[in-house]
């Protein structure tokens, strides 16, 4: 299992799978050749690399190529990637781990925000203010709308699938600062719950919630 993952690593990080430069498009030939045993695609996937080799200038036979790209993800591994794992120090380890875990994590934390803060905008048409600090642990805010002299106030909660059927634990466990928010401000406090779609890009959960806000803007309005 290691052996195979580390040539899986080598591969693709030095693109000895890549269709255009090496081993050509093959989820593409193979649905071409539609073979029904493997060596009828082995047969198939080497005439159309032939070809491929020779548009590109390259007259070495596809067993012998096949051949050289396997030596090469050999010398990658043994020459580069050995040095390169010999070089990584404890400390390094540490502070990778660290990293991990405080940075990146903020950091993806911060985008996921910042693109639900962007849908909002766009779909509402109105200008979402940054919360100061305090608010965010005094009422648990992270955004807020003006409409004259009141303030709805927006949160972001990033939320995975299999979180959603607990959704009701963070709105009763929040509703308690959100209440003395709308006494202070006048406006609701809505929770926008974030979540990663299919394509792993960021969309809104509870989408309603757009209307809802809508609404509250209407009515203070």
């Amino acid at each position: 299992m290691s052996k195979e993952w580390i040539l899986n690593i080598a591969t693709n990080r030095w693109g000895l799978n890549k269709k255009k430069n090496s081993v050509g498009p093959v989820a593409e030939w193979i649905r071409e050749c539609s073979p029904k045993k493997i060596e009828e695609w082995e047969s198939c996937y080497k005439d159309k690399l032939k070809k491929f080799l020779e548009r590109k200038k390259i007259y070495i036979k596809p067993d012998e190529y096949l051949e050289d790209l396997g030596k090469k993800l050999y010398t990658k591994i043994s020459e580069v990637l050995k040095k390169e794992i010999e070089e990584v120090s404890e400390e390094d380890c540490i502070v990778y781990i660290k990293n991990l875990v405080i940075n990146r994590t903020f950091e993806g934390y911060q985008t996921e925000i910042n693109t639900i803060y962007s849908i909002l905008e766009k779909e509402l048409g109105v200008k979402l203010i940054p919360a100061p600090d305090n608010w965010d642990r005094l009422y648990n805010v992270d955004f807020y709308i003006q409409v004259k002299d009141k303030y709805i106030g927006i949160q972001i909660k990033p939320v995975s699938y299999n979180q959603t059927p607990e959704i009701h634990k963070w709105k009763n466990w929040l509703e308690k600062s959100h209440k003395k928010f709308k006494e202070k401000f006048g406006g609701d406090v809505f929770i926008v719950f974030s979540v990663k779609n299919e394509a792993g890009r960021k969309e809104i959960w509870n989408k309603e919630v757009i209307e809802d806000i809508k609404k509250e803007i209407e009515r203070l309005s």
